[in-house]
């Protein structure tokens, strides 16, 4: 079953204010019709998107990056539904939502909720209730009040089984303030659905402002931001150098461990596992196995960021503390984090890599090894 969706964008919007119709203006660093056409794009229930024009604006709609059909629009808002429609008869399309080009704040779910509404009627269209007191007005003072019951506001998308408000709109005579409207004039019968109080009309200049500051709630709230911690210890033994974050420092002892025991490289693929809630090294490296004696630590590091990359993050920030009294860290640390940089393929900004002294006390304190934490953040890329 094929269905269409109409974006009406067309008019001039002069209330709103700026230099450009409001559907054209800016928004959270788009057009408005841009964050409208992303919605019904990505939208798995719709196949056709068809986008109606002022044909003033056709060298703007081309800077549009979303697949849609343009049309012309009409002299008023159902003539450009109109022409919109006529450009789909023919096609196999069996529903069509029509919506508001500026409505930039429409969800998924709403188009779900139509969507399922048009299996039991021919049109469907959201709503909320009136809850304000109403009045009738005269001369700037109240001359009256209305009851409220049973009262809507109407929203867009408006959906309809696409052959049935064809004919609507083919017989309609006059001007209509919405599809509902011409729907109901040839006597189609509209169920209600639930409406969004955030899927506002951009209307007026202040309208911008709340619709911006919807749309980064909704971005900050989509955006799977991660943070995983590490921990890891080795203790000295025979040697002249130790590994740490992929450098070799020179020290009159070694670090014990299966690998080549770079303690805080080790802290850092487990904090990235963490992250991912992919359990840690010794899960994916068993020290049982014998291939990975000796191994050198990029190894497990490059596997816990391919591991991420594979599932849509991306790094953004790791932080590695050594813990020990010696070797001294600082003059090699910018080596560290270069070198912890390449094998994770971020820029050198990114990576922290610190040290400090547990002041003499335990293990660390004693001279007996060195340990290390890490914190690495992911963000769904």
């Amino acid at each position: 079953m094929t269905t269409a969706a109409i974006i009406v964008a067309a008019g001039r919007g002069t209330r709103a204010g700026g230099d450009l119709p409001k559907q054209w203006q800016p928004l959270a660093g788009q057009p408005v019709l841009a964050h409208v056409l992303a919605v019904f794009a990505a939208h798995p229930g719709i196949d056709r998107v068809v986008l109606v024009i002022h044909p003033e604006d056709r060298a703007r709609a081309g800077t549009l990056a979303l697949p849609c059909d343009l049309v012309h629009g009409g002299a008023t808002r159902d003539a450009s539904v109109r022409n919109a429609l006529e450009a789909l008869a023919g096609a196999g399309v069996a529903r069509v939502l029509i919506h508001d080009g500026a409505r930039p704040l429409v969800t998924p779910q709403l188009i779900d909720r139509l969507l399922a509404a048009l299996h039991a009627a021919p049109g469907a269209a959201p709503a909320l209730p009136v809850s304000d007191a109403l009045w009738r007005g005269a001369m700037g003072r109240v001359a009256g009040t209305q009851d409220r019951a049973d009262l809507f506001r109407a929203q867009t998308p408006q959906a309809f089984h696409f052959d049935a408000i064809l004919a609507a709109h083919r017989g309609f005579r006059g001007i209509a303030a919405d599809d509902v409207e011409v729907a109901r004039a040839a006597g189609l019968d509209v169920a209600i659905v639930e409406g969004d109080e955030n899927n506002l009309k951009l209307t007026y200049p202040g309208d911008f402002a709340r619709a911006a500051r919807l749309i980064t709630a909704r971005q900050e709230a989509a955006m799977d931001i991660r943070t995983g911690n590490g921990f890891d210890v080795h203790r000295f033994g025979p040697g002249d150098q130790v590994w740490l974050c992929g450098v070799s420092v020179p020290h009159d002892f070694g670090l014990v461990g299966h690998s080549d025991a770079d303690v805080g490289m080790h802290s850092l693929t487990d904090a990235i596992y963490g992250a991912l809630a992919e359990g840690d090294i010794g899960q994916h490296f068993p020290p049982s196995d014998p291939q990975w004696k000796g191994a050198a630590s990029h190894i497990f590091l490059a596997h816990a960021v391919g591991r991420a990359q594979a599932r849509g993050f991306r790094l953004t920030h790791a932080d590695v503390t050594l813990i020990c009294e010696y070797p001294k860290i600082g003059p090699h640390a910018a080596a560290m984090r270069a070198a912890l940089a390449g094998i994770m393929g971020v820029e050198v900004d990114r990576v922290s890599v610190k040290a400090t002294t547990s002041e003499k006390l335990g293990f660390t304190g004693r001279g007996e090894g060195i340990a290390a934490m890490a914190t690495a953040t992911l963000v769904q890329a």
